[in-house]
């Protein structure tokens, strides 16, 4: 297989299983809190195995170190706010509120990374609004919930996401992930006894039976292999098809969620027509991108 095939095989697998996650996020019943503390615990415990973490951490300067722990925190609320949304409507509503991250995108990045705001950005992702407004629309009122949740998820993710575009150069990619991680973890476990003392309803730490099993299919396939293969790819495509195949995450996650949990049952054609509206944007972004350039 050339090597150019076999980098888009494992770009779609893991762009299969980043969609899965969601699907997981349904099925395991922890809160979402405690579902991402023990989802970035068995990520990290991975991770060590994948790289020599003492002496790439001597390299950064403790400025570095700061920022990406900083990062790291905002990756937890990002984690935590998806499976909350989750938690308060469904896996097709929190995907498709995830793809609105284009839209945030394109108004913070020029501001972040201090480059000229891009006319074609902006233009789609106001383009996103009408397809938003169609979803809002047909679902239920109780799922609003997951619906602004969502949306707070994707501007978490657009903030981060730009934050190491700006920081990727001085620290290599697993590394920066490890430290991400591994702050998320620390924070989640600081806020954890507040969340379990103000909190009236009884909150379940220890997963269940199958509860592990998802939990180390979400670590361990949907986060830590599905990370390696998407950068084991990243190195023979260019930006333009790399882009192209990301977007299909809220398409696979749609599909699996109709044929795994049934959500085409809760959900009527409007909201579907709104996602179609949505998805179609966000793949003519790297196309229009790439004609104006």
């Amino acid at each position: 297989m050339k090597p150019t095939s076999k980098a888009y095989l494992e770009l779609h697998i893991a762009v299969f299983l980043f969609g899965f996650t969601a699907i997981l996020g349904d099925l395991i019943s922890l809160s979402a809190t405690v579902l991402v503390w023990w989802r970035v615990l068995i990520t990290c415990i991975s991770l060590l195995f994948l790289l020599r973490f003492g002496k790439r951490m001597t390299k950064l300067s403790r400025r570095m170190q700061g920022i990406l722990f900083g990062i790291g925190i905002l990756v937890a609320l990002h984690w935590i706010t998806f499976f909350g949304a989750i938690k308060y409507s469904n896996a097709s509503i929190t995907l498709i509120a995830l793809a609105t991250a284009s839209l945030f995108t394109a108004f913070l990045e020029p501001l972040i990374l201090k480059r000229p705001i891009s006319k074609v950005e902006v233009m789609l992702g106001l383009l996103i609004i009408p397809g938003m407004i169609l979803v809002v629309s047909n679902i239920d009122l109780s799922m609003y919930m997951g619906i602004y949740l969502g949306l707070i998820s994707a501007l978490l993710a657009s903030i981060f996401s730009i934050l190491n575009k700006k920081y990727i150069d001085d620290a290599e990619p697993m590394t920066i992930t490890f430290i991400e991680l591994g702050a998320a973890w620390i924070f989640i476990s600081l806020c954890l006894p507040f969340i379990f003392y103000y909190t009236e309803e009884p909150i379940s730490f220890w997963p269940t039976s199958m509860d592990l099993v998802y939990l180390l299919v979400l670590a361990l396939a949907c986060t830590t292999l599905a990370y390696v293969l998407s950068l084991r790819a990243l190195k023979h495509l260019t930006a333009f098809a790399s882009n192209l195949t990301i977007n299909l995450e809220p398409v696979y996650g749609i599909i699996l969620a109709w044929l795994i949990l049934k959500e085409n049952k809760e959900l009527n054609p409007g909201f579907y027509l709104g996602c179609l509206m949505i998805v179609l944007v966000v793949f003519a972004y790297p196309l229009l991108k790439k004609k104006f350039k």
